[in-house]
């Protein structure tokens, strides 16, 4: 069981990353010469996604300048906010433009290995209306857990703080379209805080953990670590 599109959120101001990458979109940092964005297209279209929605707002330029003269076989298709609207407004946007039942969605400022046919599978035998990709973690403190019962239901959402181990939101989800469109959310919106964190009691959404690799450049020093880290998913996933 597949999904075949896929939103990326691609409109992220990266201010924390500014001394390292003035002036450019987060997903467009550079990693070895690419942009960050292109490993991750690259890596999701070969799990399957055959199209991808750019959700993209501040320099969108930048994102698809570089993708026109890039020589490549993705097929991009872009949505601009003409106003920051959040990361819920900002994929309810781009889901105007999404051609199939369930959509898989992508933090453009993470990359998360996960096998995308299991994950795509879970949702759908789930009938969920979102499912979130977990990575289970150890000694960290700076994401919030996610916690699941034994029906793999996501029941609640911890706040950020010091843990010893747990499952953090892994930036991958799939959400049903109609269903997500169906709800009356405000016009800006946080999908964190005002789609997730409202919707965890009606047993709607759920969580698959993968242990696989993940890293979120959204901070200097894993930014840094991802410049020696894609070396090797370079020559793993040229």
């Amino acid at each position: 069981m597949q999904i075949r599109e896929a939103i990326v959120l691609a409109g992220g101001l990266g201010t924390r990353l500014r001394e390292a990458v003035p002036d450019l979109p987060k997903c467009m940092a550079p990693i070895n010469g690419k942009p960050f964005l292109e490993y991750l297209l690259t890596y999701f279209q070969q799990q399957g996604i055959q199209r991808f929605i750019l959700s993209v707002g501040y320099k969108h330029e930048s994102i698809s300048d570089y993708f026109n003269q890039l020589h490549h076989t993705f097929h991009l298709d872009y949505v601009v906010e003409e106003e920051p609207l959040g990361t819920g407004g900002g994929i309810r946007l781009a889901m105007k433009e999404v051609q199939e039942q369930d959509v898989i969605v992508l933090n453009g400022d993470t990359f998360f290995q996960i096998d995308l046919d299991s994950f795509a599978a879970f949702h759908l035998q789930m009938n969920a209306e979102c499912s979130l990709a977990l990575k289970p973690m150890y000694d960290f403190d700076r994401y919030g857990v996610v916690e699941t019962n034994a029906a793999n239901q996501v029941i609640s959402f911890k706040e950020k703080r010091a843990y010893t181990s747990g499952a953090i939101n892994g930036g991958v989800y799939a959400i049903n379209k109609d269903r997500f469109l169906g709800r009356e959310l405000p016009h800006k919106f946080s999908l964190e805080k005002d789609y997730f964190e409202t919707i965890v009691g009606e047993h709607c959404m759920y969580g698959q953990q993968q242990d696989q690799y993940f890293i979120d450049i959204g901070i200097p020093a894993d930014y840094s670590r991802a410049q020696i880290d894609f070396i090797h998913i370079n020559q793993s996933h040229p």
